[in-house]
């Protein structure tokens, strides 16, 4: 039993677990301690979204509005539009084409740009 133990033991400490630089990194998260500016965001959004989504992020015709209720905290998370931009997404509650990947934006763009789109938000009552 003793031998068990001693073998799980040596396994477990040979597991390589990942660093926290690599789950930042994968998960597509800004430095620690950054924190996220609405008024960047909205340079960002401007340079990388307004086209699709629109001033305000109301939508156009070739994007949904951001500032929906489907596009709340409860219903996509901060990590969705993470993980959108890093990876696209397929179309799924509006009638526009698939969301392509957003190659030229970084982590810290996309957490300034969240901070603008939750401002933009929380100024439509309607939508709370």
């Amino acid at each position: 039993m003793r031998l068990l133990f001693l073998i799980l033991f040596i396994l477990l400490l040979s597991c390589e677990l990942p660093n926290p630089e690599q789950i930042r990194e994968n998960q597509f998260l800004p430095e620690k301690g950054f924190i996220a500016n609405s008024q960047l965001g909205e340079i960002k959004y401007s340079e990388l979204c307004i086209q699709c989504h629109g001033l305000s992020a109301q939508g156009t015709t070739q994007g949904p509005p951001l500032v929906h209720k489907i596009y709340l905290p409860d219903h996509h998370a901060d990590q969705a539009f993470r993980w959108a931009v890093r990876d696209g997404v397929k179309q799924h509650h509006w009638h526009f084409s698939d969301m392509p990947k957003i190659e030229n934006a970084t982590a810290e763009d996309v957490a300034h740009i969240i901070a603008y789109v939750r401002e933009e938000q929380s100024k439509e009552e309607k939508l709370w």
